[in-house]
């Protein structure tokens, strides 16, 4: 995602917390005109969104773009499913994977390059819940490192 004319809409904080991330894709996203506006205004929300895939293409699900304010009629639907362009050997090994057991496709951020709308969606395994306070601990421990570390 890092480069040049890169600009991030919204990023999904939770995802590296919740899921061990495995390969990384990036995916175009098909968008109704209000909807891309939507975006530029930076209103979308990640939290509960994952992508599927159906007779051969994949759908974004439960990814909230907000209704663009200024839109005097036909506005989009907030939580419309999204379809995400892939390329065919992209799409094999994605489904390939997410049929194995435990494997989901989580969206990371929404951005645009180029002018174009992406997600960067990230085959994922849920964390149980040893392992995210494991993550937690880790987490405390280099803050106070780094606090120790600012005093002396």
């Amino acid at each position: 995602m890092a480069g040049e004319g890169v600009k991030l809409v919204a990023k999904n904080k939770k995802a590296r917390f919740n899921y061990e991330l495995g390969d990384r894709f990036e995916a175009g996203l098909v968008l109704k005109g209000t909807e891309v506006k939507s975006l530029r205004l930076g209103k979308a929300n990640l939290t509960d969104a994952y992508a599927k895939i159906s007779d051969g293409e994949a759908w974004l699900v439960s990814c909230h773009i907000s209704a663009y304010p200024f839109a005097y009629y036909d506005n989009h639907e907030p939580e419309r499913i999204r379809k995400l362009l892939l390329h065919k050997r992209e799409l094999k090994k994605l489904a390939t994977k997410v049929q194995e057991q435990g494997w989901s496709l989580i969206p990371l951020a929404i951005y645009f390059r180029r002018g174009k709308a992406k997600v960067e969606l990230a085959l994922a395994k849920g964390k149980k819940m040893h392992d995210k306070r494991h993550a937690i601990k880790k987490r405390e421990q280099d803050r106070e490192m780094e606090r120790a570390l600012r005093r002396h």
